[in-house]
């Protein structure tokens, strides 16, 4: 017979077993949502809130109509990039505001933004996707 020492888990007690799972699905639940906000920060960082917005149309049109545009390219997190480095063609822009989705017709290009940083905004955006 071995001593129980104070540091040993005994999963024969009752509520050990389920308190080590409620631990692991808040940490599951914490990492999976992970990608929503997880570069919030730099948007805000960088002005990108400036004009757009995750569901409401500012100058710009929101992550979420970003996401839905670009959805299932497999070149969208490279295009997105490329925009918000160099921005749009000047004056049509990409057609946004002729969809009504945006009120500036093109986007200008992000000074001081890094090509890693256009890339992590890119693939931050397209979580937004419904």
């Amino acid at each position: 017979m071995t001593a129980n020492r104070p540091h040993d888990l005994d999963f024969t007690r009752p509520g050990i077993p389920f308190a080590i799972m409620r631990v692991a699905l808040f940490a599951a639940a914490g990492f999976l949502s992970l990608p929503v906000w997880g570069d919030e920060a730099l948007a805000k960082t960088k002005g990108c809130m400036a004009c757009h917005a995750a569901e409401r149309k500012l100058i710009g049109p929101t992550y979420r109509d970003m996401a839905g545009k670009y959805a299932g390219r497999k070149d969208a997190e490279t295009l997105l990039a490329e925009n918000t480095l160099k921005g749009t063609p000047a004056p049509g822009g990409l057609g946004w505001r002729n969809e009504g989705k945006a009120s500036l017709s093109f986007m200008p290009s992000t000074p001081g933004l890094r090509p890693e940083e256009a890339r992590r905004l890119s693939r931050w955006i397209l979580t937004h996707k419904r």
